[in-house]
């Protein structure tokens, strides 16, 4: 729809939901019925403003929002479901305005009734003649809502009746609709030399009620338009100065840092701008995260907070990432070593891959073999990689019973087992029981066993997974 904006186009009134309004009809003028008229010849199903019709009796539009070319308030749904409903309207455009302001400068009767709140029918007809339409006409009111229907649903509908309650009160309303305000429209009048327009009594508003503005609460701005995702993640900025860094400070460890957090904040917005992300569904390891982001971003960008504290860092004593409110984060704070893990899977440069190994612990070659776990399935795997224990009770029923039904008799490998370990005799082959229960396929390569694949919740597509791995 086009949109004309003038000096008035931050202009809005507050109007508070008005009472019910059982048993009598909702436009009591001439213009108000017009306005009705309009909706109900606009609408294609006709069972969308009998809905309309209900729910604005029954008082369920909330605090209604007029501003130039729109109309918005909250509508609630007889079980108590709230939509925010807007109503588009056609804005006269300026040279519209200035052919209006000259027609009712040169009558100073009908600033007069529009003043008593009146709209006489030939104030209207004078317009039209100037080649003005005031009361909006068919494909003049365009609906939005976030229900979802593309046409005037139940919600359009009664806030466009609650409306026309509001247009009986003030035909002002609909001026507002058009682009102007009642304070505009009375000092271009003033400009265009009509005396009336500021004679004694004339009603010049300041401010918002205090009510009014009260029972705007539940209406709230447009969102702003989503960001474009740039090409690719930004490129922080060099530290390589002249001037020597303070005691403690490497700065080609903080650059990485950087250079990880931009890729990290990239994948997140892809994640977020992706079509119908908000209707993915939701993680419950993290609550504001849809799952496609957690499976998409892998194991090299988690997305729990992996921040030790700073003054233990395998960087120094240097918190990159800036304050995290942890509140709402199921994840526990992590060693060093898993922190360490996660930064040496963003591919470091070699000084900061030698600080990663040594703080962490594993050294190059251990800090090697926890990043493929990581690799492989993140957090989880790397838990598997590190941890040997001991499998007891029902859990150790359940594998064994996994490992007798899932191979027939004469195809089952020989295997033997040494706490959540289970080693295939004479072959580089072994199956790592998680403690979620699912079982990890591993390898050994030049006397180390490395994982060799995601897990699998059968220990012989485990197998399978580790038996081909050696083979590629």
């Amino acid at each position: 729809m086009n949109r004309y904006h003038g000096d008035e186009a931050d202009t809005e009134r507050i109007f508070a939901a008005l009472p019910p309004a059982r048993g009598r009809g909702f436009a009591q003028t001439w213009w108000g019925r017009a306005w009705l008229t309009t909706l109900e010849g606009t609408a294609l199903d006709s069972g969308q403003l009998k809905a309309g019709r209900g729910l604005a009796r029954a008082g369920a539009v909330g605090a209604v929002s007029v501003r130039p070319g729109r109309i918005t308030a909250v509508v609630k749904d007889r079980d108590g479901t709230a939509h925010r409903a807007d109503v588009l309207v056609q804005e006269l455009s300026g040279q519209q305005w200035d052919r209006f302001l000259a027609m009712a400068g040169e009558r100073a009767g009908h600033v007069a009734a529009l003043l008593d709140r009146e709209m006489p029918t030939h104030l209207v007809e004078d317009a039209e003649l100037a080649g003005v339409e005031l009361l909006p006409g068919p494909g003049d009111l365009e609906p939005e809502c976030d229900c979802g229907t593309w046409d005037h649903c139940a919600h359009t509908a009664s806030l466009c009746y609650q409306v026309a309650r509001l247009l009986d009160q003030d035909p002002f309303v609909l001026l507002l609709m058009r682009g102007r305000s009642e304070q505009a429209l009375l000092d271009a009048l003033h400009g265009h030399g009509d005396g009336s327009a500021g004679r004694p009594g004339a009603r010049v508003p300041e401010g918002v009620d205090a009510a009014e503005a009260y029972a705007a609460g539940d209406i709230l701005p447009s969102l702003p338009a989503a960001p474009a995702l740039p090409t690719e993640p930004a490129i922080p900025p060099s530290l390589d100065t002249e001037t020597a860094p303070p005691a403690g400070i490497d700065p080609s460890a903080l650059e990485f840092l950087a250079a990880r957090t931009a890729a990290r904040a990239y994948d997140l917005l892809a994640q977020a701008l992706r079509h119908e992300h908000e209707r993915q569904p939701v993680d419950p390891a993290h609550p504001r995260t849809p799952v496609a982001a957690v499976h998409s971003l892998g194991p090299t960008a988690p997305l729990d907070p992996l921040r030790p504290a700073a003054p233990v860092h395998p960087f120094g004593p240097v918190d990159p990432f800036g304050p995290v409110d942890m509140t709402d984060l199921p994840a526990p704070e992590p060693s060093v070593a898993v922190d360490a893990v996660r930064l040496a899977a963003g591919a470091p440069g070699r000084a900061v891959a030698d600080r990663l190994a040594e703080g962490s612990g594993r050294g190059r070659e251990g800090l090697a073999a926890a990043v493929r776990a990581w690799e492989v399935g993140g957090a989880a795997a790397l838990a598997v990689l590190d941890e040997e224990w001991t499998v007891r009770g029902a859990d150790l029923a359940r594998a064994r019973a996994a490992l007798e039904s899932a191979w027939a008799e004469d195809e089952r490998p020989a295997l033997r087992a040494r706490a959540n370990r289970w080693t295939v005799v004479d072959a580089p082959f072994q199956l790592r029981l998680g403690r979620d229960g699912r079982w990890w396929p591993y390898r050994k390569e030049r006397g180390r066993w490395l994982p060799a694949g995601g897990p699998a919740q059968d220990p012989a597509t485990a197998l399978a997974t580790a038996e081909r791995a050696c083979g590629e």
